[in-house]
């Protein structure tokens, strides 16, 4: 570490263009590029330390993100502080502190559902035979042993089938041997499409991070072949996703959001004569809980998250009632066209004191705990399995006395001026008293939600894209995204096998297009027995 004092050096906003105007004439594009991001981090650094609330903490929470927000996090226990009970929690979710959360060790044999079942018999033995040790007892079959071998193979693996052929030396008619079934019609079967699907739009590899891998295996598979596959693929799934989008449009409660995504041929219209207002691109997410099941759906382009949830709400029901929308408090995530029981957030209110906390320590612990009883009460609805009604009953005995006393509290310290309105605490508490009746809805409504993090849960596939792929080329590309991660994040939420699910869809194509809707995640299986395998 260099322990010199580095000079300082002050430049006017003028200055720095002259810099950059010698720079761009005398350097390469691409490091005179790294010059003006360099300068443009400069700016934004110098805007936000300007700001009065924007404390060291904040500003590298802003740079490098949040590894958690968890009040034993925020607030590390003293030494020696005795450890919480097995049923307390000191933060959101409801599965923080107490007991460690089942699940976390091995993987047993019953978790591997998609692994292949070789039985072994023991060679001589059947039920009553002798014994081959004693040879005085008899025999009998105990459950078998279970044995996990695991072994490495290209994601998508190539057979090369060699059919001898024959040919009559007098009249010369060639005799070719017929293939096995299982080499099937096509180069690329059904699931080499689910398998590109999956990999690209549910797990982030990028089409030319996996040429490079199936190359290093010798089974080459260029990218822009993957391209043409996944592109077929969505174009044969595209009805189940149609009725999927209706589907949601049912929803009881509704959750959306967004985040920024590229899309060069969109980027490409932003300049020069023509241009859009809007001139940016987002990925929005709605998820929509009806009934226990949950549908993920995004949509990619200029539209906002409440404009894309404006085009789902207009399919749905006339005869059904305004549903619950669950967002933050932008007011580009409201639908205008519809009426909605509007909640919002309890996380985004929370995270406020989150980033207050090395500033204020008491008043932010304090009000994080109280958010956190808040939570576990409703961690403990969901053990329970308590109906919306029930729980809504348990919330207002349990939550409402604790929140009722956060707002007074909050009311108070603010009317008396113990904390500063225009501080960063001060902040927080306007931001949650001023919108108190959303953040708070699941007091007085059965089934509202606590917060948005399913969506936001949702979103970070969208994220794992742009991490990966950096943008889609074109708008058909991102409706090919949009598709899949659709189909596949919808059938992870309701605990179906996204590959055989795109499988299925791909082989009874004709069905899907005549009936999409008996071919949703959660009722496909009851039509594999009856619908005709697609020969197209």
């Amino acid at each position: 570490m260099c322990e010199k004092k580095p000079p300082v050096m002050t430049l006017s906003e003028g200055e720095v263009e002259a810099l950059l105007a010698r720079a761009r004439g005398r350097l390469e594009s691409n490091d005179y590029q790294i010059i003006a991001d360099m300068a443009e981090t400069i700016r934004w650094l110098d805007e936000r330390l300007e700001e009065g609330d924007t404390s060291l903490a904040k500003l590298r929470q802003m740079l490098f993100g949040v590894k958690s927000e968890r009040t034993e996090k925020v607030f590390p226990k003293e030494p020696g502080t005795p450890p919480k009970d097995a049923g307390e929690s000191s933060g959101q979710g409801g599965s923080e502190g107490g007991g460690k959360r089942p699940g976390h060790g091995r993987n047993g044999a019953l978790d591997y559902a998609g692994a292949q079942r070789v039985g072994v018999p023991y060679p001589g033995l059947s039920t009553g035979c002798p014994c081959p040790d004693c040879n005085r007892g008899k025999v009998y079959q105990m459950r078998s042993g279970q044995i996990i071998r695991i072994v490495g193979r290209p994601a998508l693996e190539a057979t090369i089938y060699e059919p001898e052929r024959w040919r009559c030396n007098v009249c010369g008619k060639v005799f070719t041997a017929q293939l096995p079934p299982e080499a099937g019609t096509k180069k690329y079967d059904e699931t080499a499409g689910s398998m590109l699907g999956l990999m690209k739009y549910g797990c982030g590899m990028a089409f030319n991070r996996l040429e490079g891998l199936q190359g290093s295996l010798d089974v080459p598979l260029p990218a822009s072949t993957q391209w043409e596959i996944v592109e077929g693929v969505a174009d044969q799934v595209s009805p189940a996703h149609d009725a999927l989008v209706t589907e949601a449009a049912q929803g009881a409660v509704l959750h959306n959001d967004d985040t920024s995504m590229t899309v060069l041929s969109l980027k490409a219209e932003n300049d020069g004569p023509g241009a859009p207002e809007r001139k940016g691109v987002f990925t929005s997410g709605v998820v929509s809980v009806r009934e226990g099941r949950e549908v993920a759906l995004f949509f990619t382009g200029r539209k906002h998250a409440g404009e894309r949830l404006e085009d789902v709400l207009r399919r749905r029901a006339a005869e059904l009632g305004a549903p619950i929308q669950m967002c933050d408090a932008l007011t580009r995530n409201l639908p205008k066209a519809f009426t909605v029981i509007l909640s919002n957030c309890l996380a985004h209110g929370r995270r406020r004191f989150v980033e207050q906390a090395g500033r204020f320590p008491d008043e932010c612990r304090y009000v994080l705990e109280r958010l956190a009883e808040v939570y576990r009460n409703d961690a403990l609805c969901a053990e329970r399995g308590l109906s919306p009604e029930e729980r809504l009953a348990f919330h207002q005995a349990e939550s409402g006395p604790v929140l009722a006393s956060l707002r007074a509290w909050m009311e108070e310290q603010l009317a008396e001026k113990k904390v500063e309105p225009n501080s960063g605490l001060g902040q927080a508490m306007g931001y949650m008293l001023k919108r108190w009746e959303a953040l708070t809805l699941f007091l007085r409504q059965a089934g509202a939600p606590l917060d948005n993090n399913i969506v936001e849960r949702a979103l970070k596939l969208a994220i794992l894209h742009r991490k990966n792929s950096l943008f889609y080329r074109t708008e058909n590309g991102a409706r090919v995204g949009d598709i899949l991660m659709s189909l596949i994040h919808t059938c992870r939420l309701n605990g179906v096998n996204p590959f055989d699910y795109l499988t299925a869809l791909q082989k009874n194509a004709a069905s899907v297009r005549v009936a999409p809707a008996c071919w949703l995640p959660w009722n496909y299986h009851e039509q594999l027995g009856a619908a005709p395998p697609d020969t197209g």
